[in-house]
């Protein structure tokens, strides 16, 4: 037994970063993975004697890790963005209320559920599995479905593998990736720009320095037509140039002077943004998460919970002289 749990902490100390990958593209919410991955790793303890080896550990892990997301899946509301909820306001129709937090998808920092530092193409690929827009789509999916097309598409498992998992037949698995490839299809989810070129580090800088200076002329240089502004955990959310700029340079206008650390968040251009509070002083305010398509800023997402940025090493505070 004592070789047997020898092995099993080692298991769990490998596999919990993609355990958590798993746990949050099924659930929406750094937070809820992490319990997600704390529950299984209790169930699996409790288990580990009648563990017969008739499939690896890790896919054993995979099965418990399944069944705690769909069991904590079954919630009668799905986590959403703000798009998903409704129409878009105004600046003039625009009102702030705040709803729970379990409302909404959350953000979560790329080295808590990918590895970062691997092959590029597959790093990206790893990226593009938890965009924000994905993980939301996801949540569109029954469990069962969203479990089955995040371990065949995302994780490459094969279906005789996944049946095994689930407990089901290859057909089924079959069946349930038809609809959910539909679904997704429905849905039409839009492939964001590369992060690591050239272009896109250059659009970052002058948006960095657009954003600090707080100069919605430059900013809206920046900006598709059609570009949406949101800010969790409200349900608000704007669409166009002028109504991202006229919220920013209106009831947003609080936010001047911020300053932007870069985060890697979501698997694209993110950064944290401290609000002043004072000479030489800025607090956390809000995770930024940029979507960027065509060399354009199509979203500006903004979650307003600073408790988050624990969670992404970030300082607790920022002090000193503004930069430039």
């Amino acid at each position: 037994m004592e070789t047997a749990t020898l092995n099993l902490d080692a298991e769990f100390n490998l596999r919990r970063r993609e355990l958590t990958g798993y746990c949050y593209r099924m659930l929406g919410s750094g937070a809820e993975a992490e319990d997600a991955v704390q529950e299984t790793m209790v169930r699996a303890w409790k288990a580990a004697d009648r563990f017969e080896g008739r499939s690896s550990v890790r896919t054993w892990l995979y099965r418990i890790a399944s069944n705690v997301c769909i069991d904590m899946g079954r919630a009668p509301q799905r986590r959403a963005r703000p798009m998903d909820l409704g129409g878009p306001s105004t600046v003039a129709t625009a009102q702030l209320v705040p709803l729970p937090e379990s409302t909404f998808v959350q953000p979560i920092a790329d080295g808590r559920v990918i590895e970062t530092s691997g092959d590029p193409a597959e790093v990206a690929i790893a990226r593009d599995s938890i965009r924000l827009a994905f993980v939301a789509a996801l949540q569109h999916l029954p469990p069962r479905q969203r479990a089955v097309l995040i371990l065949c598409e995302v994780l490459k498992w094969r279906s005789a593998e996944v049946a095994s998992l689930l407990d089901v037949s290859v057909a089924s698995v079959n069946s349930a990736l038809q609809r959910a490839r539909a679904t997704l299809v429905e849905l039409d989810i839009e492939a964001l720009d590369p992060t690591l070129t050239p272009e896109h580090e250059a659009l970052l800088v002058r948006y960095v320095d657009a954003f600090e200076r707080y100069d919605m002329g430059a900013l809206a240089e920046l900006l598709a037509s059609d570009a949406v502004i949101t800010m969790p955990p409200h349900d608000l959310w704007l669409q166009g140039v002028d109504q991202v700029t006229g919220w920013m340079a209106g009831p947003g206008h609080e936010c001047a002077g911020s300053r932007l650390v870069p985060v890697e968040v979501n698997g694209t251009a993110g950064f944290a943004s401290y609000r002043p509070a004072g000479a030489g002083r800025w607090e956390p305010w809000a995770l930024q998460v940029i979507d960027v398509i065509d060399g354009e800023i199509t979203g500006h997402h903004n979650f307003l919970y600073p408790e988050l940025f624990a969670e992404f090493g970030l300082p607790p505070v920022l002090t000193g002289a503004m930069p430039g």
